[in-house]
């Protein structure tokens, strides 16, 4: 009779534990006002890292669609791109090096309970991503030509591809603000409100991109032009989109017109902390382009089997990227309510669910690394160098879930400094020469280049976590 009780009691909880994790999705998706710093923490990071995997996810999707499109348009347009975008990348950096720096110090105010301070500080970082855009913008409308020369680019990207850089480099203060903004909203723990809008910025520049590019009716072919009208109208949607949550209050942040000031000491401080942010991504990001130019003088074979993987790499690892910027986001209210051990929970609670998801996918990349990069290429010998990349990856992939958890912990932290001088030892002083070595001095070709990036990037992961755990990161001012 008693286990006849105890089964009927476990049918009758299931659907409610079924209806409790649908009812948690769903306030991931739609957003809650629940304070981060008290409530359970397994909670806290599934209504953080939901959307934030999600907002990652689509992202990624926009710049596969974008390419595909433009890429019917010829060679010479997917090059307009490449190029364009090779000056883009110094924008990017700036901008999430600023992302970085504002979703610190939002979290900490709002951790602090001083949801003014925190209204402020989104404030002045509006206007630092606005002053910031301004030179950018008046180079590339007014030397896009010369600065696509400058590239090398050929005949017809020159005659037809001006206008296209124009329009990307001079409606560079939407990407700026797209990251801000959306950095404010993941600092005061509303990461469904940075989704919504990034849903909606890249909904309609998927939509818009064919239309533009081809023409629709009344609607002329613009050609790759309309790929950048097409991108500046969605992020440009989207930026107004989150003005209105900003002012019309979403569910952690409000900005009153009271509070439209300039504050030197807060955009000073935002400014500050970005400059460790930026570095971090110039330095990962350039090592990549190190590492491209030892591959290149291996063989075209080799650039292509390494793209490919890497960007494999990458869109796997979106759904750690979200769940590290969730750690970040608590790490940096835990702190502000002054609760370093639970920031330091969240860390390792997210590290294991990192290091979870990677080791099931570094299976994947070790049983199926040649049938994944087929996908993307028939060529026997791209495919061979690209599947040994996604196989040496698989033997430390792990590992990367728990250094991505803990770079974000410094970050959310505001110690955005201790990443930088730890990429720039493991990734210039280390990484580089490494694989220059094995790759080009002791003839090892491109596998000298993967297991370069292997040894370099395994250390800088476990060094990461190592002193992630010593706790220096609690003592990060913002």
């Amino acid at each position: 009779m008693d286990k006849d009780n105890t089964t009927m009691t476990t049918k009758q909880k299931n659907p409610a534990e079924a209806r409790s994790v649908w009812r948690e999705l769903r306030d991931a998706l739609r957003g809650t006002s629940a304070d981060y710093t008290k409530i359970p923490l397994r909670r806290a990071v599934f209504l953080l890292a939901v959307p934030m995997v999600l907002e990652l996810v689509l992202e990624s999707t926009f710049a596969v669609v974008d390419i595909f499109f433009v890429g019917m348009l010829g060679a010479s347009a997917v090059a307009t791109v490449g190029l364009t975008e090779s000056y883009l990348f110094l924008i990017y950096s700036v901008a999430m090096g600023l992302s970085l720096a504002v979703t610190a110090v939002v979290a900490r105010r709002i951790g602090e309970n001083k949801p003014e301070e925190a209204a402020i500080s989104a404030v002045q970082a509006i206007l630092v991503a606005l002053v910031v855009s301004l030179p950018f913008a008046y180079v590339g409308i007014v030397y896009a030509r010369e600065l696509l020369a400058l590239m090398g680019a050929d005949a017809w990207t020159l005659e037809h591809g001006v206008n296209y850089m124009r329009w990307m480099l001079g409606g560079n203060a939407v990407i700026l603000l797209l990251f801000v903004i959306n950095a404010v909203f993941r600092g005061a723990g509303d990461a469904a409100a940075a989704m919504r809008v990034l849903w909606v910025a890249n909904g309609l520049n998927i939509v818009l991109d064919p239309i533009l590019i081809f023409g629709f009716g009344p609607i002329p072919a613009m050609g790759v032009e309309g790929a950048a009208i097409a991108t500046n109208i969605g992020r440009g949607a989207g930026v107004l989109m989150q003005l209105w949550i900003l002012f019309r209050g979403g569910k952690h942040i409000r900005i009153l017109g009271s509070q439209l000031v300039l504050r030197g000491s807060v955009m000073l401080n935002i400014v500050r902390t970005s400059l460790g942010g930026t570095g971090q991504m110039i330095i990962a990001t350039t090592s990549w382009i190190f590492l491209l130019r030892i591959l290149a003088s291996i063989g075209s074979e080799a650039v292509a089997g390494a793209t490919i993987g890497i960007r494999i790499m990458m869109f796997t690892l979106m759904p750690a990227w979200g769940m590290s910027n969730a750690a970040a986001t608590l790490v940096g209210q835990n702190l502000g309510s002054q609760q370093p051990e639970r920031a330091t929970a969240a860390v390792w609670r997210i590290g294991w669910y990192n290091m979870v998801f990677t080791l099931s996918v570094s299976v994947l990349f070790f049983f199926f690394h040649d049938r994944i990069v087929a996908i993307f290429s028939d060529d026997a010998r791209v495919i061979a160098i690209g599947g040994e990349w996604l196989r040496i990856l698989s033997y430390s992939y792990f590992v990367y879930g728990w250094w991505m958890v803990s770079v974000q912990a410094y970050n959310g932290a505001g110690d955005t400094m201790t990443p930088t001088w730890i990429n720039l030892v493991f990734f210039w002083m280390i990484q580089i020469p490494l694989s220059w070595l094995l790759a080009i001095q002791l003839g090892w070709q491109h596998s000298g280049v993967f297991w370069g990036t292997f040894v370099s990037e395994t250390s800088v992961g476990l060094f990461t976590l190592w002193l992630f755990s010593r706790g220096g990161w609690k003592k990060a001012q913002v």
